[in-house]
């Protein structure tokens, strides 16, 4: 009962908050902190016990680390070192030696307190960034690898931490606990078990389960594998979610990597969701009343700081100042992990309840922050969109054929031209495109090939051919006249990308329009029929059949200009002529 009662408002409020800040551009994790600020116990009251829910809550971290972990191979790791044991060994102790002069300026602490409280905020949420990344599709960039190896290293940094505490710690009880280098025996020791039962009991159970056939047991294996790794890392007094990241690096480069992704997945959502009502549920707003203008002043010094000291290493590390500013805002934050270590200061009396409390607060104001952070430092944030300035524009160098879009389309135009010694001048407006084509030998000039004068300067009045291969459907009956007017000698030949784009470039004086995707659907048709045993003069058929009434629907809407004439040549299930409903539009 205790559990119906908690999680309806918990789940109830979350959703509300969630969809709210969603529509508001916020993002979850800020609407999952009011969530839980509102429902816990210094606002409504309607939830008690915001500890223990963290505790399973925390699981999510684990979960979250472990899907990490999984798309990370040992190999990949191994290129990234440089910015895991350099950038994010530099943020740690720089930031936290920072953050710890913040502490000493501002408060009457003394300087092992203040080094157990600003230690602790060098470190940023794993929980909030990530996620991010993920949601914005940066976490495998450049970028958000960055990002990833300073937070592998800020949860790798916790057993020195502890140490760190537990070396200045006042309590008598302390005195009896293993010593730092003890600790770091343990970690490797930990690791290296990790790593064994990876690659001789994990794979080989994995292995087990997929010939049973068994999907519900891969949700289970999935579950035990985190949990098992995480205990394990927790029981020694390290960090729980550093053992599930272990888990799954181990398990990177198995065949059984989607199917865990897929089944961890909705239990690693949920859980961090818990998380973050949790951690809203014990913000002190008690402690955020008493003193204000400190909690918010430190939760501002603290992302200034970190943000500072970020951006500086990443600059020298190679980031451009853009990218630089970007990590120092997405890292600028307090850590969930903050709570952990505060909980040790208290148990080595090096700080009060209090002081952790109101800490506390500002850990959690600053992961509030962030959201809107990352919202009104867009435009600063954004790179500069590149320009073609440096670039070579087209010119005249006796080729053939002029492909104008060198994406992946226009590329296998090209290279099939080329094998067939025929020349060919490449242009697209697409600056990165044009310089990694650089990289890989392929002249690709600067400019836009819909344009008379640029295909004048590229030499489309002695082409044979001119070939439009861009994306999207810039093109029509008008645009094209005036290119063949212009250049009589060439033949036109278009890409277009449904048959919309065809209907809209009806009685173009061109020598042929492709529908990008049609050879390609037909041939994997073909396949599919070989694979289920057709006779291949039936396949041969079956093609005819279809091109046969394609070119005829596509004739009549040319003619009439609508997409959803000469419906009844389409073939359906019972092979043979009906009427499609009214709200279907087949434009392929």
């Amino acid at each position: 009962m205790s559990l119906l009662h908690d999680g309806v408002p918990l789940l109830g409020f979350a959703l509300v908050f969630v969809l709210l800040f969603r529509r508001l551009g916020l993002g979850a994790t800020l609407g999952f902190l009011v969530a839980g600020a509102i429902v816990g116990p210094h606002v409504l009251g309607l939830v008690a016990g915001a500890e223990s829910k963290m505790g399973i809550a925390e699981l999510g971290i684990a979960l979250l680390l472990f899907l990490v972990g999984l798309e990370l191979s040992p190999g990949r790791l191994w290129r990234m070192r440089r910015d895991i044991f350099g950038l994010g060994l530099a943020q740690v102790v720089l930031c936290g030696l920072a953050v710890t002069g913040v502490v000493l300026a501002f408060t009457p602490f003394s300087w092992a307190a203040a080094l157990a409280l600003g230690l602790p905020l060098a470190l940023s949420s794993t929980a909030q960034v990530l996620p991010m990344l993920q949601s914005a599709g940066r976490l495998r960039t450049p970028f958000g690898e960055r990002a990833f190896a300073i937070l592998l290293f800020q949860d790798l940094s916790i057993v020195p931490l502890i140490t760190i505490v537990a070396a200045m710690s006042r309590n008598p009880a302390d005195l009896n606990g293993p010593p730092g280098w003890l600790l770091g025996l343990y970690t490797l020791g930990a690791i290296l078990g990790l790593i064994l039962a990876g690659r001789y009991i994990l794979r080989p159970l994995f292995r087990l389960i997929g010939n049973l056939g068994e999907r519900e047991m891969f949700v289970f294996a999935g579950l035990f594998t985190v949990i098992a790794s995480a205990a394990i890392m927790e029981a020694l007094g390290l960090s729980a979610a550093l053992g599930a990241f272990i888990a799954g690096v181990m398990l990177a480069d198995s065949p059984y990597r989607h199917e865990l992704e897929a089944d961890v997945e909705p239990f690693r959502t949920i859980l961090l969701g818990l998380f973050f009502l949790a951690v809203g549920m014990t913000l002190n707003l008690e402690a955020i009343a008493d003193r204000p203008f400190f909690v918010a002043g430190m939760a501002l010094a603290l992302i200034a700081v970190k943000t500072g000291v970020i951006m500086a290493l990443a600059m020298l590390f190679g980031a451009r100042p853009r990218s630089a500013f970007a990590l120092g805002i997405l890292l600028s934050q307090g850590g969930e992990f903050g709570f952990v270590l505060f909980a040790q200061a208290q148990q080595a009396l090096l700080v009060e309840n209090q002081a952790a409390s109101v800490f506390g607060a500002i850990i959690t104001l600053s992961m509030a922050t962030t959201p809107f952070l990352m919202m009104l430092t867009k435009r600063l944030r954004a790179e500069p969109e590149p320009t073609g300035d440096h670039l070579d524009t087209p010119q005249h160098d006796g080729s053939n054929a002029i492909v104008v879009g060198y994406g992946r389309f226009g590329q296998t135009v090209a290279q099939m031209l080329l094998a067939q010694n025929i020349p060919v001048t490449l242009i697209d407006t697409d600056v990165e495109m044009i310089e990694t084509a650089g990289g890989f030998g392929a002249k690709v000039y600067y400019g836009d090939g819909t344009r008379l004068d640029v295909l004048r300067q590229a030499g489309a009045a002695d082409a044979e051919l001119i070939l439009f291969c861009q994306d999207g459907d810039a093109l029509d009956t008008e645009a094209l006249e005036m290119i063949h007017h212009s250049f009589p000698k060439a033949s036109i030949l278009v890409r277009a990308f449904d048959r919309r784009s065809v209907i809209k470039m009806n009685g173009a004086p061109v020598a042929g329009i492709v529908r990008e995707v049609l050879e390609s659907a037909v041939f994997m048709a073909r396949r599919a029929m070989e694979a289920v045993g057709v006779d291949q003069t039936e396949i041969d058929r079956s093609e005819a059949e279809y091109r046969r009434r394609d070119k005829a629907r596509l004739d009549i809407q040319r003619e009439s200009g609508d997409i959803r004439a000469a419906r009844d040549t389409i073939l359906t299930q019972q092979s043979k002529p009906v009427a499609m409903d009214n709200d279907l539009e087949l434009t392929g």
